[in-house]
């Protein structure tokens, strides 16, 4: 049986395949292809398909897809329960989830930037795979080392520096997703939460969890509002340009959506604020 996904793995689509092959069909073939082609791909192959939006196996909820594969066929090794736990930390970047899990992700970070072949790269992964699902059977209650008072302590105040850094430190996809919330406001367009999902290649449901962390404790809908309200603002410093455009303009469907989300940001309605405002 042959199973398909997205092109350049990273952690989800190397722990599937892995999982594939070491406990549900160890003939599998496994194929990389471009997004785009994956469905023509795996109508031509009979291959199922993993790890892309709209099909079985793949993300739900706050789970990857390692996750699914496990309950759909009924895999309930606790080393592998484990194993699922660190994917999920990685590939969600929820690190909080299993100490491990920024480890996982550095390692095949680094992997995938130095390897462009995504067959090489799984073959290294089945290694890296086979060797951390012997850790999660026989060695995960060892401790690395002697740990005596004093290590114990260290030990303490480290993780709660790390656990403070990681507070501040916003993930990587939150730039991103700024300039194309930006590009969005800039060019009057409207991409959904799901679009920006795929564009920035993690969960849906994770964006949509994790969005107003970083973004003015707002959701999705509130922020891309806030932000039209603000260009809006800066569009009536010039008096040529009229409310009913201006509201054309920032992407509302009319000038009383307009009036009323306006007022909501700023308590008073466009035409006060521009009249107090933007004095001649």
């Amino acid at each position: 049986m042959d199973w398909i996904t997205r092109e350049r793995p990273k952690i989800d689509r190397i722990a599937c395949p892995w999982l594939i092959k070491r406990f549900i069909n160890p003939d599998a073939k496994i194929i990389y292809a471009p997004l785009d082609t994956v469905f023509e791909i795996a109508k031509q192959t009979n291959a199922i398909p993993f790890d892309i939006p709209g099909v079985e196996y793949s993300h739900y909820a706050d789970e990857c897809t390692f996750d699914y594969f496990l309950k759909k066929h009924e895999l309930n090794d606790p080393a592998l329960k484990r194993i699922a736990a660190i994917v999920r930390g990685a590939d969600m970047d929820r690190h909080d989830l299993m100490p491990q899990s920024a480890g996982l992700e550095a390692i095949f970070s680094g992997l995938a930037y130095n390897i462009r072949d995504d067959n090489q790269l799984l073959e290294i992964g089945m290694v890296i795979y086979d060797g951390l699902y012997s850790w999660t059977q026989h060695l995960y209650r060892l401790k690395h080392g002697n740990e005596g008072p004093t290590e114990v302590l260290l030990l303490k105040i480290y993780n709660e520096h790390l656990n403070d850094k990681q507070k501040e430190k916003s993930p990587e996809w939150t730039a991103l997703l700024r300039e194309m919330i930006q590009d969005q406001i800039d060019t009057n367009t409207t991409l959904s939460l799901n679009q920006l999902s795929e564009e920035l290649d993690i969960s849906s449901s994770y964006l949509s969890r994790e969005f107003s962390k970083y973004f003015e404790n707002l959701n999705y809908g509130e922020y891309i509002r806030k932000k039209r309200i603000e260009k809006a603002i800066e569009l009536m410093s010039d008096r040529s340009i009229s409310l009913t455009d201006i509201a054309y303009l920032t992407g509302f469907s009319d000038q009383s959506h307009f009036t009323r989300i306006f007022k909501k940001f700023t308590g008073s309605n466009p035409s006060e604020y521009r009249r107090k405002s933007f004095k001649k």
